[in-house]
């Protein structure tokens, strides 16, 4: 491995001072960060400086100028012109050059941030949608390559649009290259993850541990007759659990940072990051060391690329929430954006009990987050929407948060006399009578049944998202009304998951705007982006 001053050699004087006066300011958060993590806190972060140096120098003149701009306009993503889009990068527009090639109709729908869903390759289906990641350094082969990356970013960029990619911090596919080496026996890359010889320690933990898909991957760990042992396995047995008390898995994971940053990448998406650090006794979410890992992985990006922003995927409790952008020690130091799920949970409470005080109670207890950092705020996206009222909130407003939660779950699936919904129910729970639910915001808005006021509630939920402040983010589809796909489950891969029904293609060229969502849309993102920032 190079070291820092190997790589920065051939650069200009005034780079490597830029070089040497952001490790002057970030390394003191890199090694206070690391201090808590590692016995070998110092070699760690000789190693990390490294990594970000290497970054430095490879990075191309105008991500440099990008850094330069970026830091002196720390807030761009806090703007009210920022509105973003997400999308599922095939869905939208079959390959990364379309992609590009689609750029002005984001544009003219006023976007200026894009996310799109997995495009890095995955392991054969299943592959949880993307998420069960076989290679960070390559682009699903359907979409084109690695090397068209940097030529997309490129081309959204000077459409003023940041385009955002997904970073899987707690798990990669069982065929990744790092779990194909555990597998073949090479104990350095075991220790990548956490495996066990017997029952006796994952029994211990899955007595705290709750289960994220219980109908189809229940528990949290699975036996590997390569490894001869039980790997940890949240999500699906097919996604391993990453080791992140090993020091080499947050290298790897810098560097990877690094490496996407230089193809053009603006923001990440930190996947499932509550996840990253596990304890006994606990439910091994939202761990003090999740916010150091991210300080660390923060300070790094800082150094080698600051245009760089973090979005931290935390769906989690409001009082667990705000800590992923930063509080006491790590404030400043960790996520700029994060998911704000209550807004999205309490916009539909609301339009489905057409009452307002149980979501003024729950939206005025969410603790305020730092003024450097903003809220993503939606009104759909590519998930199911699990109903998170908390039971002290509903008390307060003369509720039952149980009661509310299975007339949210009853009301969205379409069983409530009256209701206007056509969602479907998806991962329920017989322990806890938790259902969540799927579908497309029109579907459960009541367009799909014909409800005469399900425009009004398609706008009034674009509304409140936009005028919430924050970073607002349109799912792709809802800005032309787009119903639940009626054939979600004719491909294979998706048969046994109904989130699929509403992530449809889009239809090309865009259909005819018969009830004016995408103008009234675009008015209303227009209206916001005039306001003072």
């Amino acid at each position: 491995m190079q070291t820092p001053d190997e790589a920065l050699a051939t650069l200009p004087p005034h780079r490597r001072q830029t070089f040497e006066l952001r490790l002057e300011r970030w390394l003191p958060d890199l090694e206070a960060a690391l201090r808590p993590l590692y016995a070998d806190a110092d070699r760690v972060r000789d190693r990390l400086v490294a990594i970000a140096a290497r970054a430095f120098a490879g990075r191309a003149d105008d991500l440099h100028r990008l850094d330069e701009r970026r830091t002196l306009e720390p807030d761009w993503f806090q703007r009210p012109e920022m509105v973003g889009y997400a999308a599922y990068a095939d869905r939208f527009a079959g390959t990364l050059r379309g992609v590009a090639e689609r750029a002005p109709y984001l544009v003219e729908l006023g976007v200026r941030y894009l996310h799109l869903m997995p495009l890095l390759t995955p392991r054969p289906a299943p592959n949880d949608g993307g998420y069960a990641v076989r290679d960070y350094r390559s682009v699903r082969p359907d979409l084109g390559g690695i090397d068209d990356l940097r030529p997309v970013t490129s081309a959204l960029r000077a459409h003023g649009i940041s385009l955002c990619l997904d970073l899987v911090l707690n798990h990669v596919a069982r065929e990744h290259a790092w779990a194909e080496k555990a597998r073949a026996g090479d104990a350095a890359y075991r220790d990548y993850f956490y495996v066990y010889p017997d029952r006796a320690m994952p029994d211990a933990f899955e007595r705290t541990l709750p289960e994220v898909f219980p109908d189809f991957a229940p528990g949290s760990f699975t036996w590997d007759d390569d490894l001869d042992g039980w790997v940890w396995t949240t999500f699906n047995a097919y996604q391993w659990d990453v080791n992140w008390a090993n020091p080499d898995v947050l290298c790897e994971y810098a560097d990877l940072v690094c490496f996407l940053a230089n193809q053009g990448v603006e923001v990440f998406r930190l996947d499932a990051i509550a996840f990253t650090w596990k304890r006994l006794g606990t439910n091994c979410q939202n761990q003090p060391e999740v916010h150091a890992l991210t300080q660390a992985l923060r300070a790094v990006a800082r150094i080698a690329c600051p245009a760089v922003a973090f979005k931290a995927e935390a769906i989690v409790g409001p009082q667990d929430l705000v800590a992923y952008l930063g509080t006491g020690e790590h404030h400043g130091k960790v996520s700029d954006l994060a998911y704000h799920n209550a807004l999205m949970v309490h916009v539909w409470s609301m339009l489905a009990s057409r009452d307002a005080r149980l979501a003024s109670r729950a939206l005025q207890q969410l603790p305020t987050p730092p003024s450097t950092t903003a809220w993503i705020t939606y009104a759909r996206c590519h998930d199911d929407i699990g109903w998170a009222i908390g039971d002290e909130d509903a008390a307060a407003v003369g509720l039952s948060g149980h009661e509310h939660r299975r007339f949210l779950s009853d009301f969205y699936a379409g069983d409530f006399p009256g209701s206007w919904a056509r969602g479907l129910v998806f991962q329920e729970n017989p322990a806890t009578g938790d259902r969540r639910i799927s579908g497309m915001l029109a579907s459960l808005a009541g367009l799909e049944c014909g409800d005469p006021d399900a425009l009004a509630r398609i706008l009034l939920a674009h509304a409140l998202v936009l005028g919430f402040g924050g970073l607002p983010v349109i799912w792709s589809g809802d800005e032309l009304a787009l119903l639940n796909d009626p054939d979600w489950a004719d491909e294979p891969a998706h048969a046994d998951d109904n989130r699929w029904a509403h992530r449809p293609a889009l239809p090309w060229p865009p259909p005819p705007d018969t009830f004016g969502v995408r103008s009234a849309l675009r008015r209303l993102v227009q209206v916001r982006a005039s306001l003072p920032h």
